[in-house]
């Protein structure tokens, strides 16, 4: 049977749409007045529970704190007596208050030992170091301790016939000092338990930015000859410059607010009283709530400045996006 070919039989192709290359995007409809603006408020929305307890549990009371500085209130009172800056005079002029910041000296100067010796051991394990990884857990281990148990701790450790006492007894130490006892040794005692708690800290802080210097550098130094003390000066400390900043304003800020570890080992007695228990014994113990605002104002003001010393000494890296 043949099969006809005629030109009026229907083309196949006829029914077929031609199909474009160009794609066609659908357009939504403009948002409505009310949907604009339920769309511009759905962040914040988000944050209203965050920034509602912000300033609910942090900014609020900072403002009664100030307004409380400057009144005589004992904490019970309803009614509040304004003084105006009689209770930042008495902070600076009482023997009593102003001798406690000599207190914080012991935890600064500590903070130079623990520095060092993080720096010491970070620059050591960051390079390849034979179960390094187990030291640096031992290292970091204190830090993740409480302070309280902490303090219970070493505690035992120092006190008379303690542990530290024995060990000391091995090397024909028969006398030991009284750790805690003798207003002379106190302090350092305190101080060194933070050394042991937060040299980890900074161990880890140093620890990433080392490892964050590319090894090129330190491969360009091996091949000029440069020795490691040479490598440390010339590589590692540039790199960690800011990290070292950060460190030191963390310890800083930390020994003017000791309390836990004296607090709890010695409870400010035998000269160990820092800034923090005499604040908290001027609000508590004795009801001057007025005057300890004013101490915690000051506090709050002297680590501001010293973050903005740190900020001025070591300012942020600007990037060049160009």
């Amino acid at each position: 049977m043949a099969i006809s070919t005629s030109s009026d039989a229907p083309a196949s192709t006829s029914a077929i749409p031609a199909v474009s290359g160009r794609r066609h995007r659908v357009r939504r409809p403009e948002p409505t007045g009310r949907r604009r603006i339920l769309t511009q408020l759905t962040p914040w929305l988000f944050l209203a529970a965050a920034l509602g307890l912000l300033l609910l549990l942090t900014y609020w009371p900072a403002v009664n704190l100030i307004y409380y500085s400057f009144t005589s209130w004992d904490g019970f009172d309803q009614t509040k007596t304004f003084i105006g800056l009689d209770n930042y005079v008495q902070v600076f002029t009482n023997p009593d208050i102003f001798r406690v910041f000599l207190v914080s000296v012991y935890y600064f100067l500590a903070t130079f030992v623990q520095m060092a010796l993080a720096l010491y051991f970070a620059t050591i394990l960051s390079f390849s170091t034979r179960f390094s990884n187990l030291f640096r857990g031992v290292l970091f281990f204190p830090y993740l301790i409480n302070g309280v148990a902490i303090a219970f701790m070493f505690q035992y450790v120092f006190q008379q016939g303690g542990s530290l006492d024995i060990v000391l007894s091995w090397f024909g130490v028969t006398h030991p000092p009284q750790w805690l006892g003798d207003p002379s040794i106190a302090n350092w005692s305190l101080a060194s338990t933070s050394v042991w708690r937060y040299t980890g800290l900074n161990f880890v802080l140093f620890l990433g930015a080392i490892q964050s210097i590319p090894g090129e550098l330190f491969e360009a130094a091996d091949l000029d000859g440069a020795s490691k003390w040479q490598q440390f000066w010339a590589i590692v400390f540039p790199g960690i410059r800011r990290v070292v900043g950060l460190s030191l304003i963390l310890g800083i800020s930390g020994s003017l607010a000791a309390f836990e570890t004296p607090f709890i080992m010695t409870g400010g007695a035998n000269g160990t009283t820092t800034f923090v228990i005499k604040t908290v014994q001027t609000a508590f113990v004795y009801t001057h709530v007025g005057l300890a605002s004013a101490m915690a104002v000051i506090l709050l003001l002297i680590v501001l400045l010293v973050t903005w010393i740190q900020r001025k000494l070591f300012p942020d890296e600007k990037v060049d996006l160009a």
